[in-house]
């Protein structure tokens, strides 16, 4: 069965929500894939149109949710959860990656767990959804996406911004600052950073489409290690 018809009967499935699956295969086709097959469509206007469909919905969530929050709080909560990271997270969480369609460079190369892919292609299936289903039911869709995210209190303080809350952590422990080692790999127009960060005995790793990115996800990443090793050793 083709990998766009699993997903059908799959990840969406538990959302409530059913595309044709024609729209589907459109939404989860990477440009690898669509210039490896004669260059058909592929999902890059649909990431146009999930991104703006995501930030609308978040940022009403969070308005109507917490409405203690200051401005800035609220568009750092918002900046969190609409970010590569976030939506890379959400994508694993639903199993999306082994629904991708990429070109044989991609699949040889990690593609299905890239956070940038992941994070794109999340946002492609969130424009089909509202170009599918209409806007409600493509909001309703984006809350119970983002809801685990919400329900983690430890986490999504963290994500607000890890690389100081690492520093902080360094700080507080009596560990160097830390200090991040980069490689960049791929092609000019497509290349992916791979970052590596040290808080004291625990190691963050984390990639992503610039040097910030991945830096930012491997500060994610130690803070969650170290963290986890705290509490097994209470």
């Amino acid at each position: 069965m083709d990998a766009h018809k699993r997903a059908a009967n799959g990840f969406l499935d538990r959302f409530g929500i059913a595309l044709a699956p024609e729209d589907l295969k459109l939404a989860l086709t990477h440009r690898s894939y669509a210039y490896e097959h004669g260059g058909i469509a592929h999902n890059e206007r649909l990431e146009f149109l999930g991104d703006a469909i995501l930030g609308q919905a978040v940022t009403v969530k969070l308005f109507l949710d917490y409405p203690k929050l200051s401005e800035g709080e609220l568009a750092k909560r918002r900046s969190s959860l609409v970010s590569a990271v976030a939506l890379a997270e959400i994508a694993r969480g639903i199993g999306l990656g082994e629904h991708l369609l990429l070109g044989r460079g991609e699949e040889l190369t990690g593609g299905r767990e890239k956070e940038s892919i992941l994070a794109d292609t999340m946002e492609a299936i969130i424009g089909q959804v509202f170009l599918s289903a209409g806007p409600e039911q493509a909001t309703a869709f984006v809350r119970e996406l983002i809801e685990p995210l919400l329900e983690d209190p430890d986490r999504f303080t963290v994500s607000l911004d890890p690389k100081t809350s690492l520093q902080e952590l360094a700080s507080e422990h009596g560990f160097a600052q830390p200090a991040y080692e980069v490689i960049g790999s791929g092609p000019d127009h497509d290349r992916t950073f791979a970052a590596t960060v040290h808080l004291g005995r625990a190691t963050g790793t984390g990639a992503g489409k610039s040097k910030k990115a991945a830096e930012v996800a491997a500060a994610r990443d130690a803070v969650a290690k170290f963290q986890a090793s705290r509490k097994q050793t209470r």
